[in-house]
């Protein structure tokens, strides 16, 4: 993985959205307007963690290359170097995704 451009802060994490399917399972070829949101995508950076009011620092539980969930209107859509990505509070994430 390169060296991201943006560093999180906080709680805060950017996802790598994956493509979305084209075509269905039967071979029909979808348009942009009826594709899904992606809701799955890959950890490219992530914050140091929140601070609590007491000052007690809580660690990410996800990583860079984690492939994770989330859910479909999470985060806010950024572009960098033409690619789209999406930043997001940790909370967002719904799981981590084991192979």
């Amino acid at each position: 993985m390169k060296d991201f451009k943006i560093q999180p802060l906080a709680d805060r994490v950017i996802v790598k959205p994956q493509p979305t399917e084209e075509k269905t399972k039967s071979g029909i070829i979808l348009p942009d307007t009826a594709k899904e949101k992606p809701i799955e995508g890959e950890v490219v950076a992530v914050g140091p963690g929140k601070i609590t009011e007491e000052g007690t620092k809580i660690n990410m539980s996800v990583h860079v290359g984690d492939k994770v969930l989330y859910g479909k209107y999470s985060g806010t859509e950024i572009k960098i170097d033409d690619e789209e990505y999406l930043i997001m509070h940790e909370n967002d994430i719904l799981g981590i995704i084991n192979h």
